[in-house]
């Protein structure tokens, strides 16, 4: 069964790093952040249209690894049509998950617990989270890039 796990894992990455959904730019934005992996050399942007409290789109652009591209693909897809505070509490049950903090699986995770199998290369967590930091930053407006260092 962890094998199957694994080529999961695998399949999901390489789908959403050669294809990533929602790249690009999105004109209606009204909440944007930057991001950076220095580690990686990762780089994105994300931008949100946020209207009374909900996520109406999200989008990114930039370059970095698979494991960012997908991880970036996977969320925007995971916030569209959520409350800011229904994505800030999924970021927290992401990060619980990829930094071990949580071992039982979160039902609320969905398709994104694909990528609990990075906890298996502990140098690339901070390539899977670049994105959900990043989201946090636009969600409170934050000026200054974010970094994973």
């Amino acid at each position: 069964m962890m094998a199957d796990l694994r080529d999961l894992y695998r399949e999901v990455i390489v789908d959403h790093g050669r294809r990533p959904r929602n790249f690009g730019l999105l004109p209606s934005a009204n909440h944007r952040a930057e991001g950076f992996n220095p580690f990686c050399g990762d780089r994105l942007t994300l931008q949100l249209q946020v209207v009374d409290g909900m996520i109406r789109d999200a989008r990114f652009e930039g370059t970095g690894c698979a494991i960012s591209t997908a991880s970036a693909s996977l969320m925007t897809e995971a916030m569209k049509g959520r409350s800011t505070s229904d994505a800030e509490a999924l970021f927290a049950s992401f990060h619980a998950m990829l930094t071990g903090e949580r071992q039982e699986t979160d039902a609320a995770l969905g398709k994104l617990e694909v990528l609990a199998g990075v906890r298996e290369f502990p140098i690339r967590i901070k390539c899977a989270t670049l994105a959900w930091h990043t989201l946090l930053a636009a969600l409170h407006e934050e000026e200054r890039p974010v970094t994973t260092e």
